[in-house]
Parts: C-alpha cells; sequence; structure tokens
C-alpha cells in the first residue's frame, strides 16, 4: 500500500474485528513501525473495532498510509451509523462504559496514538479517526 492508496475493513462481527487487527500489524510492518508501535497501533485499533461492532451494531475501518513530510504514518478510520454518543466527552473519561467495560476502550485509544478524531450524533452514528506516526 502506498501514500494513496487506502483498504476497507468490514466490521460485523468478532471475526472481523481479527481481521482488522490482523490488517493493521501488516501495514505497521510494511511501514517499518517498531514492536512496541505496532502493539499501540493494533491496541487501539482493536478496541475502536470492537467499539464499531458493539457500540455501533457493525460498519467499517478504513485504513491508510500517510505522509507529512518525510514522516509516514498509518490512518485508521472507523465509521457506523449506529445509535451515536449524545455526550463525547463523558465517552472520553476513564472509566465511563456504556456496557460492561472497563471503561479505558475510547481514552485508552487517544493515549496510544498521535492523533485522534471523534465525532458522533445520536441517532447518525460515529467517526473516529486516528494516527500513529513512525
Amino acid at each position: 500500500m502506498d501514500a494513496s492508496d487506502s483498504r476497507t475493513v468490514k466490521l460485523t462481527t468478532e471475526q472481523d474485528v481479527v481481521s482488522a487487527r490482523q490488517a493493521v500489524r501488516q501495514l505497521c510492518q510494511e511501514l517499518g513501525f517498531s514492536l512496541v508501535e505496532q502493539t499501540k497501533t493494533v491496541t487501539a485499533a482493536s478496541e475502536l473495532a470492537r467499539n464499531t461492532v458493539t457500540h455501533g451494531g457493525g460498519g467499517e475501518m478504513r485504513l491508510q498510509v500517510v505522509r507529512n513530510g518525510t514522516r509516514r504514518g498509518v490512518r485508521l478510520t472507523f465509521e457506523d451509523r449506529g445509535p451515536g454518543m449524545p455526550d463525547i466527552e463523558k465517552a472520553m473519561s476513564d472509566g465511563w462504559s456504556s456496557g460492561d467495560g472497563l471503561g479505558m476502550g475510547l481514552s485508552g485509544a487517544r493515549r496510544l496514538v498521535n492523533e485522534f478524531e471523534i465525532e458522533s450524533q445520536p441517532g447518525e452514528g460515529t467517526r473516529v479517526s486516528i494516527a500513529r506516526w513512525k
């Protein structure tokens, strides 16, 4: 995959979450990310993919190679058409969970990457975009 390419992974089942993790790891390896960088990116992707399936009712993850001058990185965008979040600030706080989890998914994912953006509207779904630079 080069800087102009992108790839989409459907996210509807737990197996799709596994496939998303594998696709992210492979792309990070191709870009020469260290093992720590790979692990952080894959972990963030796993949390966001699982949220897309569990809370968003399914959706997709788009993988892109990005460049900023001489730096290369990976941008991952997770999008669903689920119920959305009425209070993003609350959802981003440590310890808050809409389900049975520990409440570390969104806030934990944000700490593992270099860039994190979230957009959500009740009844319209959620879009989360993250980037990790090499």
